[in-house]
């Protein structure tokens, strides 16, 4: 394993990438450490239970809030997005969708994944602008 970083940044689809819903905390926990390689940092049960993990500094939470998870996740953006996906896969997440989009003139390498809890995560690797 290197140690090069991976993780950029991680950005809501919805409203908080500190409390993307989950119905179970310790399950989340331990399945995003094993399969995302998360490190667990906070953990709260008021108001509601959450917890934090973290990568290269970057931060998601999940929290049993009463929110869709089919209606939620983040955007990870990654510093090498085939380690990203090669590492995912070793670890036994399905990815889906590799292709590359086009968003205000940039261009991004991305995959999805959806985790068993049903939140879908999108990531991405800037690869240029569109008109080079």
């Amino acid at each position: 394993m290197t140690s090069v970083r991976l993780y950029e940044a991680a950005f809501p689809f919805a409203d908080d990438v500190l409390a993307l819903p989950v119905d179970d905390i310790d399950r989340a926990a331990t399945w995003y450490g094993e399969r995302f390689r998360l490190v667990e940092v906070e953990r709260r049960d008021h108001p509601v239970p959450t917890v934090i993990l973290e990568r290269d500094g970057v931060r998601i939470g999940f929290a049993v809030n009463g929110g869709d998870p089919a209606n939620e996740g983040a955007a990870i953006r990654v510093t090498d997005i085939g380690r990203a996906r090669d590492e995912l896969e070793a670890n036994g997440v399905k990815t889906a969708n590799w292709r590359v989009d086009e968003r205000d003139g940039e261009r991004y390498q991305v995959f999805f994944v959806v985790a068993p809890d049903g939140l879908c995560y999108y990531f991405h690797q800037p690869i240029g602008r569109a008109d080079e």
